[in-house]
């Protein structure tokens, strides 16, 4: 029978019919175990996870390394399940090298399969693959990403109850994390950045100043980074450029938020790939990441959608910072300046870094007009090799503006 190979990040659409999902692991046992979660990225109640204790729920089934979901049985406001595998917990200190095989098969379609890439970091847990809602039908997205944080964690953040079973082997998806609540705080302590990151040190301390010149160092926002994939941007990737720049962003997010970790959205095509970057994963990540993403026409807009979405569905209390990086004019700009309209009153916003060697003309003109306005915007040129700035004035630009708009 034909197979269909996803790579990391990729999506296939499936039939209205049981869809069974079959992990295969080498050199680690393992268990797998399925999470049902609603609109908000959080379990409706502790019996959505689905493991070798709890093996059914909603149309949602485990019977060994396989998960099954009856995609016509499953409720209405059941928006995603997740397909979990992790190191079985009595063998301690087991963790995955090579990443577990997915195969995916439903009647009357070809085999899709899916092999993340392997592992490096100490992971002992695997969210391999989401189902997930679109349109009228379902469609499954290539997930891959490892996490060496252990499972409780990141059950807590979905809503699941652990503390109660210890045992539990199933863990939620990487996605929407409850933030700090309340827009003010203690001073951040960098130990964590000095820690687990210590080449991000120096950058860290200067973004931390350049909020305490500016009056807001006690301030907390859910930062994120929107890239530009298109091919335009090509050199920029290559040449590290990309890179260093997310490098930087990480580093100011662990002064306003400190989960050390960003989102991130690579802006190409019509789904927008989302991941993220961490104090623990950060060196050449973004080139890791963007190796996954077909390169696009730049679709900045629908990738600000889906920044926006991630952050509604977090529960954030505190406002989002989004760092959208730029390389040439928007394809859709009355598509653009409507988003950016709509989102005025969400606590969001919007700074537009401009770098590279496309013209940046809308973007800097966005405030121009004085009958047109968009208070919670701005725009910073970093030129065509943002490197090239030193920390101090690269700060400057990337605080400024938000720091005026949480002062008011």
């Amino acid at each position: 029978m034909q197979t269909t190979s996803l790579r990391k990040g990729q999506n296939t659409g499936l039939l209205p019919a049981p869809v069974v999902l079959t992990v295969s692991v080498q050199g680690l046992a393992a268990d797998v175990s399925a999470l049902l979660l609603a609109a908000d990225g959080r379990v409706r109640s502790d019996d959505d996870l689905v493991f070798y204790n709890h093996p059914a729920q909603d149309g949602v089934s485990i019977a060994g390394s396989a998960v099954t979901a009856d995609l016509v049985c499953v409720p209405a406001d059941v928006d995603r399940v997740v397909v979990v595998v992790s190191a079985d917990p009595l063998q301690p200190g087991a963790v995955f090298t090579r990443a577990p095989f997915l195969s995916i098969t439903q009647t009357g379609s070809p085999v899709v399969s899916f092999a993340a890439p392997d592992f490096t970091s100490g992971e002992t847990v695997v969210v391999l693959a989401e189902l997930y809602r679109r349109d009228a039908g379902w469609k499954i997205r290539a997930v891959g990403q490892g996490y060496a944080s252990g499972l409780a964690g990141l059950a807590t953040d979905y809503g699941v109850d652990v503390e109660s079973e210890p045992a539990t082997t199933s863990v939620p998806v990487p996605a929407p994390r409850r933030r700090n609540s309340g827009s003010a705080g203690p001073a951040v302590d960098l130990s964590k950045v000095e820690r687990m990151a210590p080449g991000l040190l120096a950058p860290a301390r200067q973004a931390g100043k350049a909020l305490v010149d500016r009056a807001i160092a006690n301030r907390r926002a859910a930062v994120y980074l929107i890239l530009d994939h298109d091919w335009h941007m090509e050199e920029m990737y290559e040449s590290f450029a990309v890179q260093a720049f997310a490098e930087r962003v990480l580093a100011l997010s662990a002064n306003l938020d400190d989960d050390g970790t960003v989102p991130v959205v690579f802006s190409s095509g019509r789904e927008p790939f989302l991941e993220e970057i961490r104090l623990d994963n950060y060196r050449g990540r973004i080139g890791q990441l963007h190796t996954q993403v077909d390169w696009g026409w730049g679709n900045v807009a629908e990738a600000m959608r889906r920044a926006v979405r991630h952050y509604q569905e977090s529960g954030a209390a505190d406002p989002a910072f989004i760092v959208t990086q730029v390389g040439d004019e928007p394809w859709a700009k009355a598509e653009l300046r409507s988003l950016l309209q709509n989102t005025a009153s969400l606590g969001v916003f919007w700074l537009f870094v401009g770098f590279g060697r496309g013209k940046l003309a809308f973007y800097k003109n966005l405030n121009a007009s004085t009958s047109a306005t968009f208070r919670n915007v701005a725009f910073y040129d970093a030129s065509k090799n943002p490197g090239s700035v030193p920390d101090e004035r690269f700060y400057a630009g990337l605080v400024d503006a938000f720091a005026a708009w949480l002062r008011r």
